[in-house]
């Protein structure tokens, strides 16, 4: 054997310790992998019916959301009629009842000027 014979088989040997500390990273990078693999397969594993579940819940809602429209339009409608009414009652009772106050007022002022003496007026 030759000089270069033996530097071959040292830079050989040399090359093969190189490659097996360079593939232990490798083959815990793969392990890293499978590992990633494996939590991307559960999380879309629980996210479908996940997804289902809001959906459904979503469309429930929107049904709630369209009776509850419902039913403030009819609300509105209701206070609407029942302000009207109420116009209505103080125009019809309203007036009346002012000239009765009006009436009785009068009637009082004039039953009781009628019960104090006359007072006297000095003339200036």
């Amino acid at each position: 054997m030759s000089g270069g014979d033996i530097a071959g088989l040292i830079a050989a040997g040399v090359f093969a310790v190189l490659v097996a500390l360079l593939a232990i990273p490798v083959w815990k990078l793969g392990k890293v992998f499978d590992e990633l693999r494996q939590a991307i397969r559960s999380v879309s594993e629980g996210t479908t019916p996940l997804i289902d579940e809001v959906t459904s819940t979503v469309s429930t809602t929107h049904q709630q959301l369209k009776n509850v429209d419902g039913i403030t339009s009819n609300v509105s409608d209701a206070s609407a009629n029942i302000s009207a009414l109420s116009s209505l009652v103080a125009a019809t009772v309203g007036s009346p009842l002012i000239k009765v106050a009006a009436f009785s007022y009068g009637v009082r002022s004039a039953l009781a000027s009628r019960r104090k003496p006359a007072s006297r007026r000095r003339s200036r």
